[in-house]
């Protein structure tokens, strides 16, 4: 029997509250911002309501671009991130699924040396190889195109290690079963492990795509075509003014257009995502 306790529901409900406001403090300032012309946003006071010009400047950023940026518009950018997230996200959970299929399921030499190989990688992040990765990339001439963005980054040893783990938990039963249906390998793995893995793929899913979408040294070595910058890069480029004063309204305002999809994904796989933590029998 839990016990009601009005004043410990009172402190905890007062540490929630005041948790939301400091996480959602930067975002109402980021919106504010965006609705207002770039004049505005430099006075002091600075505003604390919205303003009228939000369409205008979401037109203006969406469209035309933002300072050193303004060659590209941030539409543009969004794609280009949205598609190399994409193709990260994707691409780690499928080769991720495989290996750790072939390492459960298959008895070859040096299985376990060669998943052992795959974890010791975890201790080669990208910032640590990034010299021979860029070589070999360039020497593929993947450079400036979305192969290049995404390739390097879509082998997981954590997602690997992840899928290894689910996959251990399955009977054995359901093997010999499925051995008894007269169902191959392939089918095996699609008809049965890839459904019970379900909510594991969601929850990975929306880890890598956030961690592709946040991007920004990689994108920054293999793209000098600004055809290709991703809103990262962007973001970062619209802060260098130079000799005149950045324009505060619109890269607010492209900010704000570049957290729309994380969120999208998060609030539409919230509840898998969850479960996919928490599960722990299948």
């Amino acid at each position: 029997m839990i016990e009601n306790r009005p004043v410990t529901t009172f402190v905890s409900h007062a540490v929630i509250i005041l948790g939301i406001c400091i996480v959602a403090l930067p975002i109402y300032i980021t919106i504010v911002a965006a609705s207002h012309d770039g004049v505005r946003v430099t006075q002091v006071p600075l505003p604390l309501l919205p303003g009228d010009q939000f369409f205008v400047n979401l037109r203006s950023a969406f469209v035309e671009g933002v300072g050193n940026a303004r060659e590209q518009s941030v539409g543009t950018m969004l794609v280009n991130s949205l598609v190399m997230a994409l193709m990260i996200a994707v691409g780690k959970i499928a080769i991720s699924l495989l290996s750790a299929f072939a390492i459960v399921y298959f008895r070859f030499p040096f299985r376990m040396g060669f998943f052992w190989m795959i974890f010791i990688t975890l201790m080669l992040p990208v910032e640590v190889r990034i010299l021979p990765t860029f070589e070999v990339v360039a020497n593929l001439g993947m450079l400036n195109n979305y192969w290049g963005l995404s390739v390097p980054l879509i082998a997981s040893a954590t997602a690997t290690f992840m899928f290894r783990q689910v996959f251990l938990t399955v009977p054995d039963e359901l093997l010999e079963a499925a051995r008894i249906d007269g169902a191959g390998p392939m089918r095996f793995f699609k008809d049965i492990l890839v459904p019970m893995s379900r909510t594991n793929i969601a929850a990975l899913f929306v880890i890598l795509f956030i961690y592709g979408w946040n991007q920004y040294l990689w994108p920054l070595l293999v793209t000098t075509d600004k055809s290709m910058y991703t809103i990262v890069m962007g973001i970062k480029q619209m802060l260098e003014a130079a000799e005149e004063s950045p324009e505060w309204h619109l890269i607010m305002m492209s900010t704000l257009l570049a957290m729309v999809p994380p969120v999208v994904v998060v609030v539409t796989m919230q509840k898998l995502f969850v479960k996919g933590l928490t599960e722990t029998e299948k």
